[in-house]
């Protein structure tokens, strides 16, 4: 809850949105299902997963099943892309809680950067606290230096590069 209230401080236009996760479109984007029955779809704020087709986008969405798929979840969202879909920070319990009611205090954002399965994404760091912001490019450094997820490959194509010359 201490998180929750430091968040909205650090936002005032911030939506929260409690529920849980009833689906997984890719690495960074969800669906959470509220206590009103109502679905919201999030996009994580502050990284950029590989596509569905692209190399390691299989993956990274297997990833984020894994860390929020049918669990409860608490999203702050500040806004929405042109999609509709609301742009959010999303944290869930660890999974190594084994407490009937735990703390939502792992950010899967992070965990998606921390594993090598999504890209920082710089250029929306302006929309994050400073806090967050270094700590999702240290997590993406720290994996580009492990070879860790698609880190493996040498050289992976950014999804922003990645969707521009699919287009084509």
């Amino acid at each position: 809850m201490a998180l929750l209230a430091i968040c909205i401080a650090s936002n005032a236009s911030a939506e929260i949105i409690t529920g849980r996760v009833v689906g997984v479109a890719d690495g960074d984007t969800i669906t959470v299902l509220d206590a009103d029955k109502t679905q919201h779809k999030i996009r994580i704020g502050g990284i950029d997963a590989p596509e569905k087709a692209q190399p390691f986008g299989q993956r990274s969405k297997a990833s984020m099943s894994s860390l929020v798929f049918g669990k409860d979840v608490e999203v702050v969202a500040g806004k929405r892309d042109r999609y509709g879909r609301l742009i959010g920070k999303v944290m869930v319990a660890d999974p190594s809680c084994a407490a009937r009611s735990c703390p939502k205090t792992l950010d899967a954002g992070l965990a998606q950067l921390t594993m090598g399965m999504a890209w920082w994404y710089r250029q929306y760091a302006r929309e994050q606290s400073a806090e967050d912001a270094g700590a999702y490019e240290f997590a993406e450094q720290e994996a580009r230096a492990r070879h860790a997820g698609l880190w493996h490959d040498p050289e992976p194509t950014p999804p922003w590069d990645w969707r521009h010359t699919s287009r084509r």
